[in-house]
């Protein structure tokens, strides 16, 4: 609610970057295409107000915050520079991560394409023809969707590390569950101890009837933001709720992790587990939009392995972007931690043994 009135969708202004025009940059056809349609001034919803400059006065425009941040490419690989901080800067860095990944896409794809040519015996091969046919086919297929202009709001990433946060407090939910299931955590643990019937149908009971219960209270977080708060989550609604789905179960899992991993009481669990919960959201922007900015340039291998961050990072790519790659890959993350999560949890569960109970 404290979220829902903060700023209505408001119209991002043209951001003002240079570009370090050297014989680098005239050399990748793609930065230069790319960069001059976002920055097109026939387009009224373009991206960039863009200088092609030198690079010692693209510094002397940085340092007078005349730009956002400057483009230069340093062997051969393009580096973004910036003074501070912010909104800009983290949209600049994210085109421009987005530009490479097409460029390594179309550089294979053109190695690929002269390697069948060659093996098939012909040896005339033109190898600029390939190289504009393949730039061509990603200029049709491939697009940033460049809606910031015009829809743009600043609390969104609010909005998404919530969803996180929610899936990942239904850990509370699945530590719950298995410690109701072990000896030395409940009276109920002892009683199925020692009965006969079979501890692993019991445990996944359990954890499927928590799974359940966190799917019913994010559909009624999702049914609020968007009926009551007015939250703009984009057209994919069904990939939105495949990723909220996935990220429940990344949840789960490591509440799971610390309720049979942790030898303490309940209330320390609980405490240790809101403490992880709380740090990952707070490093994938919750606290700070440009916390995640700050991570992922320094230190980018924690957002990687971050289940906030992916969760945050799906919902991005499904604003931001008309492919599916960076949101897939998310999933896949997601899916690949939840699945070693439970696995610790099976081998942690398979090694408790007691004394007496």
């Amino acid at each position: 609610m404290a979220f829902s009135n903060i700023e209505n969708s408001e119209k991002l202004e043209i951001i003002d970057i240079a570009i370090v025009n050297d014989k680098s940059f005239e050399e990748n056809e793609i930065l230069k295409m790319t960069f001059k349609e976002l920055s097109n001034e026939k387009n009224e919803d373009r991206l960039f107000n863009t200088k092609y400059v030198k690079e010692d006065e693209a510094k002397e425009l940085l340092d007078n915050e005349e730009i956002s941040g400057y483009l230069v490419i340093e062997e051969n690989k393009p580096k973004i520079v910036v003074k501070q901080n912010g909104i800009n800067q983290t949209i600049l860095k994210y085109v421009t991560e987005e530009i490479i990944q097409n460029t390594n896409i179309v550089n294979d794809l053109s190695e690929k394409e002269i390697k069948d040519k060659m093996m098939s015996g012909n040896m005339n091969i033109d190898y600029e023809k390939i190289y504009e046919d393949i730039l061509d086919k990603m200029e049709k297929e491939v697009e940033f969707k460049n809606i910031s202009n015009s829809n743009l709001s600043y609390t969104m990433i609010e909005f998404y590390t919530l969803i996180a946060m929610a899936c990942l407090y239904g850990g509370i939910i699945g530590m719950a569950s298995i410690n109701q299931n072990l000896a030395n955590m409940s009276n109920q643990g002892k009683r199925i101890s020692v009965s006969p019937t079979n501890k692993l149908k019991v445990v996944l009971s359990s954890v499927l009837a928590s799974y359940i219960t966190q799917l019913i209270g994010l559909a009624i977080l999702f049914l609020y933001t968007i009926f009551v708060l007015k939250v703009d989550y984009g057209n994919n609604l069904t990939l939105i709720i495949l990723l909220g789905m996935v990220g429940n179960l990344a949840g789960l899992s490591m509440g799971l992790v610390v309720g049979t991993c942790m030898k303490t009481n309940e209330n320390t669990k609980t405490g240790i587990l809101l403490a992880i919960t709380m740090l990952g959201c707070f490093l994938s922007g919750m606290m700070g939009i440009t916390m995640k900015y700050i991570i992922d340039k320094n230190v980018s291998i924690i957002n990687k392995i971050n289940p906030a961050s992916m969760i945050t990072d799906g919902f991005y790519s499904l604003y931001y972007y008309n492919t599916l790659d960076r949101y897939m890959f998310n999933i896949i993350s997601l899916l690949i931690f939840s699945g070693i999560m439970i696995l610790l949890s099976y081998i942690s569960l398979r090694r408790q043994k007691y004394d007496s109970i």
